[in-house]
């Protein structure tokens, strides 16, 4: 699992630490442009997935404005926004907060998250449980169960994982939020993605295109899958927690990685290297480390 090195800490002039892991990159037509590490070993998707997840939900009769739509594929920041559009997907069902099952978690916004005490409306996946609640209803599927794998949602989820990885699923466990997560490649979940962008359908592009034009719903201000999006036009980009992260553009090319560690500090630089092999500028300032609050190093990438 450890793969290879991907990026390092330096300070003074020297390597201090190390982030090993995995990355696939992958031109228009879908051919291995780079990789390091082993793409090809399975792994879980975390929230990168969830632009699938969404599709799986609009081929089941989801349909939101594209805003909210975005709040579904989204691992938000939490604040009033994220909040007050996962209240209106609900509400859609004439439902409120008291239905979702997912954990109560503080905003992953830093003054939200100090100041804030848990709900699960400020859970960081609310808006995916919202569709996925307001799914069920329009289906007439049972809403108290909507989180076990073996419920008509998550089954249509699966084969639209399944269908868009070219890969079956090897294991099936929990996402953090309570959802059900599904176990497979890296190298398939960058595959699931550039047909995502690429897709002549319908259902694919409103989803691809609502992140696209509400990349503030994604994620949340400065974040680094809004930030992206705003700054590189037509990207698409979602990050999943334990360092995941996937990025696509409208014309196919694709990459994927994962930090073996777990840590997101890397994950910024890995992804503005692999983008660059894509010929893309992620106009990304480096990160620098500090020492007495002044810069003496960085965070860089390997490749």
């Amino acid at each position: 699992m450890l793969g290879e090195v991907l990026a390092e800490v330096t300070r003074g002039g020297k390597v201090e630490s190390v982030h090993a892991g995995h990355v696939v990159v992958l031109n228009a037509d879908g051919s291995i442009a780079f990789q390091k590490g082993d793409p090809t070993l399975p792994m879980y998707s975390r929230s990168s997935l969830k632009s699938i997840q969404a599709s799986a939900m609009v081929r089941a009769g989801l349909d939101l404005e594209p805003r909210l739509l975005a709040l579904v594929c989204a691992s938000h920041a939490g604040t009033q926004m994220h909040q007050s559009g996962a209240l209106a997907i609900l509400a859609k069902a004439d439902l409120d907060e008291h239905s979702l099952q997912c954990v109560m978690d503080r905003p992953l916004d830093e003054e939200l998250r100090r100041t804030s005490q848990p709900t699960r409306l400020a859970m960081n996946c609310s808006g995916k449980h919202s569709g996925m609640i307001l799914t069920c209803h329009i289906n007439g599927w049972p809403i108290d169960s909507y989180l076990s794998p073996e419920h008509p949602l998550q089954k249509v989820i699966a084969k639209e994982v399944e269908e868009m990885s070219g890969e079956s699923i090897v294991n099936t466990t929990f996402d953090g939020c309570g959802a059900p997560l599904f176990m497979f490649s890296l190298l398939g979940l960058a595959r699931a993605v550039r047909q995502l962008t690429i897709s002549t359908d319908p259902m694919h592009q409103s989803v691809a295109q609502a992140c696209r034009d509400f990349p503030e719903m994604v994620s949340g201000q400065g974040r680094l899958a809004t930030r992206m999006m705003q700054n590189i036009p037509g990207l698409f980009m979602k990050d999943g927690a334990e360092a995941l992260n996937v990025a696509s553009m409208p014309d196919g090319r694709t990459l994927a990685l994962k930090i073996s560690d777990g840590s997101g500090r890397a994950v910024p630089a890995v992804t503005a290297a692999a983008l660059k092999i894509l010929g893309v500028d992620a106009k990304e300032i480096e990160e620098n480390t500090y020492g007495a609050g002044k810069p003496v190093g960085t965070i860089r990438a390997t490749f």
